[in-house]
C-alpha cells in the first residue's frame, strides 16, 4: 500500500485527503473503529470494502461513505492492475 497527501500537514486540519494505491491483490491497513466520517472514490480499479462482517465490492468511479465504528480496510480485487482510490478521512487517521 502507497499513500501520498494530497494536501501537505493535512493532520492538523479537520479532513485529511489522501490518495492511496494497493498492488494488485493488495490490502490496505485494518483500522478499529474510531470515530469520524469517511469518503472513498476509485480512481482506478475495483476494491472490496470490509466493513465489519460485509464486503462491499467498488468499482473505478464509484464511492463509499462509511462512520468508521467498525474494522474497516479495502483490499484491490484484480490481480493484474494497482488500484488507485481517494480516501477522505475527518478526523485523520493515516
Amino acid at each position: 500500500m502507497k499513500i501520498y497527501w494530497i494536501v501537505p500537514n493535512a493532520q492538523k486540519n479537520e479532513m485529511e485527503p489522501i490518495l492511496v494505491e494497493l498492488e494488485p491483490g493488495g490490502l490496505s491497513y485494518r483500522h478499529t473503529p474510531h470515530p469520524g466520517e469517511e469518503f472513498g472514490y476509485v480512481l482506478d480499479g475495483e476494491i472490496e470494502l470490509i466493513y465489519g462482517k460485509k464486503k462491499l465490492l467498488v468499482k473505478k468511479g464509484e464511492s463509499f461513505y462509511i462512520f468508521p465504528n467498525k474494522e474497516h480496510y479495502i483490499k484491490n480485487r484484480l490481480n493484474n492492475k494497482t488500484a488507485k482510490i481517494l480516501w477522505i478521512s475527518t478526523p485523520p487517521s493515516f
